[in-house]
């Protein structure tokens, strides 16, 4: 489903967790990096659209969110010749975006990358807020800066008192006595990555971004 201008419409989703950290997925057998997104279904809203993907690619259902904004109006990419089908080359240009920011009010362990049997992601983790804009493929900067600067006014503010006895016990359980090792579960599909901002090799190059060759 494409307008007269050859876009499909689409919906992007911003992912929180309680420190402001964004869902961070990497795309199944590929390099690339992004946030969850999708077309929209004829006859769908972008909200009955976003909660569809976000089931699918986070297995996530409404109750485990809380919608904290959206973007206005639609943000528009333009998708590079050489990673769209050669069928719909002429008449398919790109994607626009209805960007959603949202909080994650269950748990980690709620995430499912497995909850279909048409996985998008098989990996992820969090990333600070502004992190994506550095590694996600060029041609989505753009609309990568403007929906996450919109976006930006509504985070959720950080009761730093808090932040700081928490992280006292963090600190602790970081440190068991006796020398024994931590034990923790990651929750499906993830990967543990124990400091997500150290320098990585760069996360997402040229590559064949699997949501453009399926006009996803």
């Amino acid at each position: 489903m494409l307008d007269r201008d050859g876009f499909r419409p689409n919906v992007g989703i911003v992912l929180l967790n309680q420190k402001n950290q964004v869902f961070w997925g990497k795309r199944i057998r590929t390099h690339s990096w992004q946030f969850p997104q999708g077309g929209i279904d004829r006859g769908e809203s972008p909200e009955q659209a976003m909660f569809r993907e976000l089931h699918e690619e986070v297995g996530l259902q409404p109750e485990h969110v809380r919608i904290v904004a959206r973007t206005r109006d639609w943000l528009r990419y333009e998708v590079p010749d050489r990673f769209i089908r050669r069928d719909a080359r002429g008449h398919y240009k790109g994607q626009k975006q209805i960007w959603y920011l949202l909080q994650l009010v269950g748990h980690d362990w709620d995430l499912n990358l497995r909850a279909t049997d048409h996985p998008e992601f098989d990996a992820w983790r969090w990333h600070d807020y502004w992190v994506p804009l550095d590694v996600v493929v060029e041609f989505k900067r753009g609309v990568y800066e403007m929906a996450l600067t919109e976006l930006s006014r509504y985070l959720p503010r950080q009761d730093f008192r808090n932040r700081f006895l928490r992280g006292n016990v963090r600190g602790f359980e970081r440190h068991p006595p006796n020398g024994a090792e931590p034990h923790f579960e990651l929750p499906p599909g993830a990967s543990f990555d124990p400091d997500p901002n150290a320098p990585h090799a760069k996360l997402a190059s040229n590559n064949n971004d699997s949501d453009i060759s399926d006009a996803r």
